[in-house]
């Protein structure tokens, strides 16, 4: 089960770091998640995690308060507001829009319902 694990924390870690360069894919919650799943699988990967200088932050905030800082509630939302700008540019279907308006909406609701990070 720890190969498991190890497996499926490198997976979102990859991911994770594809989010730093990839503007729609989000960086945070794939290290948190990255971050659950080295703590059942490598002791080592999860400390660096937690004691990296700008993983470790948003982690720490998450798994102690829920919370999410607001530099971070800004950032998901101008990165929401621009996928959905794109998708009104490349003009896609009227159907598709009014889902990822949907879509979107829900998760900006989680996201600016959770508290904020004492920081």
């Amino acid at each position: 089960m720890r190969l498991l694990w190890l497996i499926l924390g490198g997976l979102s870690l990859i991911c994770g770091l594809a989010g730093i360069v990839l503007p729609l894919v989000p960086t945070v919650p794939f290290m948190i998640l990255a971050a659950f799943c080295f703590a059942r699988s490598s002791e080592r990967m999860h400390d660096w995690m937690l004691a990296h200088p700008t993983f470790g932050p948003p982690i720490q905030d998450w798994r102690t308060h829920g919370a999410i800082s607001t530099r971070g509630k800004k950032m998901a939302t101008l990165g929401c507001v621009a996928v959905l700008l794109i998708t009104v540019i490349l003009g896609l279907a009227i159907k598709l829009i009014a889902v990822q308006i949907i879509t979107l909406s829900c998760v900006m609701i989680f996201i600016w319902t959770r508290p904020t990070a004492p920081r």
